[in-house]
């Protein structure tokens, strides 16, 4: 199966702003994942041409570059670090080969722990091998991070995901096309892409939704987080919104993942995208200049933290843990939280020391 290359290769802001969050979580990614394990691995499933029409890189030589320039490579030098690149479209899987020994030759060759492959194939095909490989040597998939960055909305079927990505230490992050489905889910003819994409009757998709509701696009994109968890198998996840200039969302970036250390390094990436509320971003205000930085409205999480904790004498720890994973903050709103409350006396706070919030030694007393 041949896929076709899209017309353009202009990097968009919603690209640069996909890139920063590809670039702030692997940043983290990489020595969390090496002090555990012998493998790790980067499987990249719609690879691309390696870079753009300005020059900007693509997500294989950002994945590479923020390996070999890490502060903490020194530490990882003991691990083997596997990059896999899907790439179907032939004139791009030739040019992402030419990018990346012009880049390997720039650095004067990989170091022997590092092992790149391209493979020119569909990411459906290359996940299925990858996947009967492994069942054929009874072995288990490397921990790995799967970028799953489709121009479309075929060819990343749910069960693939669900399949190949079933170990414990495997996360995806997935561009699901929510506008295209939008368009599309209704028509002849797109059955059985659509219920390959969520892993369910494509008559099954839209059964809950209600005509009339305006929030259809939440909708669609609340099916395909369910069916991660469902099918796939991954405990937490999240999605961040991509508004293209007319203000509607394009895309949502789904990540899916077994432990909350990654919702931890997730969360990070977003509210660095959108410090305001760390779920979208907009091509429509991107480069714009602004008066004052945006800033989270916390009363919101206030509130939630006063009823969830009512009555308790509980660790900071706790706090953020139930921050990070239940409410669309980060554990760094917490302490922005807490002082004011205690301040006004709202809550007692027992520390070991004068000030300060230590995590693992602070407790709180709501009312």
């Amino acid at each position: 199966m041949k896929e076709s290359a899209p017309a353009m290769w202009a990097m968009k802001p919603h690209t640069k702003a996909k890139h920063q969050m590809l670039d702030t979580y692997l940043k983290g990614w990489y020595p969390r994942l090496a002090k555990f394990n012998g493998r790790v691995l980067y499987f990249d499933g719609f690879a691309g041409r390696g870079k753009y029409e300005d020059g900007s890189i693509g997500s294989p030589l950002i994945a590479l570059q923020l390996l070999l320039q890490h502060t903490y490579l020194p530490n990882m030098a003991h691990r083997d670090f596997v990059f896999i690149f899907v790439e179907a479209v032939p004139e791009n899987a030739e040019s992402l080969r030419n990018e990346l020994a012009s880049f390997e030759a720039e650095i004067g060759g990989y170091p022997s722990y590092v092992k790149v492959h391209v493979v020119e194939t569909t990411f459906e095909d290359s996940a299925r091998s990858l996947a009967a490989q492994l069942r054929s040597e009874k072995k288990q998939l490397a921990p790995t991070f799967a970028l799953i960055d489709p121009f479309g909305y075929s060819g990343l079927p749910m069960d693939v995901i669900a399949e190949l990505f079933e170990a414990q230490r495997s996360e995806v992050f997935v561009n699901f096309m929510v506008g295209h489905v939008m368009r599309f889910i209704e028509r002849d003819g797109q059955e059985e892409a659509i219920s390959g994409l969520f892993g369910m009757d494509s008559k099954d998709v839209m059964s809950g939704y209600k005509p009339g509701d305006d929030k259809r696009v939440e909708y669609l994109r609340d099916v395909y987080c369910q069916q991660l968890k469902a099918k796939a198998g991954f405990e937490y996840v999240r999605s961040f919104a991509m508004k293209n200039s007319s203000g509607n969302v394009s895309y949502y970036l789904v990540h899916g993942t077994r432990h909350r250390e990654g919702v931890k390094l997730m969360k990070a990436a977003m509210w660095k995208v959108d410090p305001g509320n760390g779920a979208m971003f907009s091509d429509r205000l991107a480069g714009e200049d602004v008066l004052f930085e945006p800033t989270p409205n916390l009363y919101p999480l206030e509130a939630e933290l006063l009823k969830k904790f009512s009555g308790t004498r509980v660790l900071v720890e706790s706090i953020e843990w139930h921050t990070i994973l239940e409410t669309p903050y980060r554990e760094t709103h917490v302490r922005p939280v807490l002082t004011p409350l205690e301040k006004r006396g709202v809550i007692k706070v027992e520390r070991p020391g004068r000030s300060g919030f230590p995590a693992d030694r602070t407790h709180v007393t709501f009312p």
